[in-house]
């Protein structure tokens, strides 16, 4: 079994065993106090009937359930009443609830992936670990009180459970970009971790934030005044879930118009068919590898899709649509042309700064366009019949340190020794 499949064996494995257990122990000794479980199994179901389908990118795409969920883990009392629910019953309601929810998301072929559930059980699971038995024994409370040490407590339980999310949200992820065939018969390695697991920490920042404030201050709303807190509470993140996914559809209509304009060339018959989006997804891999992430990769994918537009302005078609053995002076002037086209489109300048510089003595230019450069010779060069792809990687390797930065081609040779993006196919 690959190591991808060894992480993703491991984190389900974890998850449902968990999920078993917990179920196990909770019907064998019963529920404690019914009606928080109801109150709280009942809004986990809400939330995850509220859940619209994800759009591409979106991290959470039901806050109000992961809210609840978190709230229940952390909570230590109702109106005032000591609780008594404990780990297991933590993860048999949250589960319970959220199986319910999701059934007619599932009817409807929208239901979420087993990621998703597996990191919302695991989550969870760690947060009430943390928090339930040191509240139970009362310890928390005999040294800590109910002021700000509390309050900071929970801060800190909050950040660690956060932590817990991301650290399993990027071994999913990295097990996914793992290599297709034996890593000691390609030499490559999976995808780094650490610019996954920023990417993740990154996404906190967003509507993941807002689930674990609203979670903490739902089960201190209900230890103060009782389950009537709860609704109070829903009203925001409801909101707050509307503006989030407001700004994803509008980054993802942007997205699309770049993608529409990188197929100009195509269409006008300057590229041939699919030579940006190799790139930008070639290009994407590569940045990943050399440790971007986050808005540095967005504009990286938009440069290489874009890279070629600039080609517009030319009279005649190059012969395949093939820059790199074009000369200095001419692939300069088609950067310009590029850059001078992409900043009348609206997408963010950095972007048009990439594309300008990509005819830029490689020493001089940013990181971005020397891996656009890299990848989008290798896309011309592997064009050239049987052998191609060996071939391209050999000229870019003899022109390491002259034209090619030697760590972007061999980070382009590790990408593509794992065999995450195909080559491209012979012309």
């Amino acid at each position: 079994m690959r190591g991808g499949g060894v992480t993703v064996a491991a984190v389900y494995g974890s998850a449902f065993l968990l999920t078993a257990g917990a179920f196990a122990s909770t019907l064998w000794h019963g529920l404690a106090e019914p009606g928080n479980a109801l109150a709280f199994g009942v809004l986990i179901a809400l939330g995850e009937l509220a859940r619209w389908g994800a759009l591409p990118g979106e991290r959470e795409p039901a806050p109000l359930a992961a809210a609840g969920a978190l709230a229940y883990a952390l909570l230590g009392e109702s109106g005032g009443v000591p609780t008594t629910h404990g780990v297991p019953q933590t993860v048999a309601v949250v589960v319970a609830g959220g199986l319910v929810g999701i059934v007619p998301h599932v009817a409807r072929g929208e239901g979420p992936g087993l990621d998703h559930l597996a990191r919302r059980v695991l989550t969870v699971g760690f947060a009430a670990l943390c928090f339930q038995p040191l509240y139970n024994s009362g310890e928390v409370t005999a040294h800590l009180g109910r002021g700000p040490s509390y309050a900071l407590f929970l801060l800190l339980l909050l950040l660690l459970t956060a932590l817990c999310d991301a650290v399993v949200a990027a071994l999913l992820l990295r097990a996914r970009t793992a290599p297709r065939g034996t890593l000691r018969r390609t030499g490559g390695t999976p995808a780094p971790y650490g610019p996954l697991l920023r990417d993740e920490l990154r996404a906190l920042i967003g509507i993941g934030s807002a689930v674990g404030a609203t979670g903490t201050v739902m089960a201190l709303g209900v230890a103060a005044t009782g389950l009537w807190a709860l609704p109070v509470f829903c009203v925001p993140l409801l909101l707050a879930q509307v503006s989030f996914r407001r700004y994803t559809a509008v980054r993802i209509t942007n997205g699309q118009t770049i993608a529409s304009l990188a197929r100009a060339t195509e269409i006008a018959g300057y590229t041939p068919p699919g030579h940006a989006h190799r790139v930008a997804a070639l290009s994407t891999a590569v940045g990943r590898e050399l440790g971007l992430s986050g808005p540095d990769l967005t504009v990286l994918e938009y440069a290489a899709l874009m890279h070629d537009i600039g080609q517009l302005s030319l009279l005649d078609p190059v012969p395949d649509g093939a820059t790199a053995p074009l000369p200095a002076a001419e692939q300069r002037r088609i950067a310009l042309l590029g850059g001078a086209v992409v900043r009348q489109t609206g997408v963010p300048p950095a972007v048009a700064v990439v594309v300008e510089r990509l005819a830029d003595p490689y020493g001089e230019q940013p990181l971005p366009a020397r891996i656009v450069r890299t990848v989008n010779a290798y896309d011309d060069w592997s064009r050239d019949g049987a052998g191609g792809a060996l071939n391209a990687m050999e000229r870019l390797r003899l022109g390491a340190a002259r034209d090619f930065h030697p760590e972007v081609v061999e980070s382009l040779a590790r990408v593509l020794a794992r065999g995450g993006v195909a080559p491209a196919p012979p012309g």
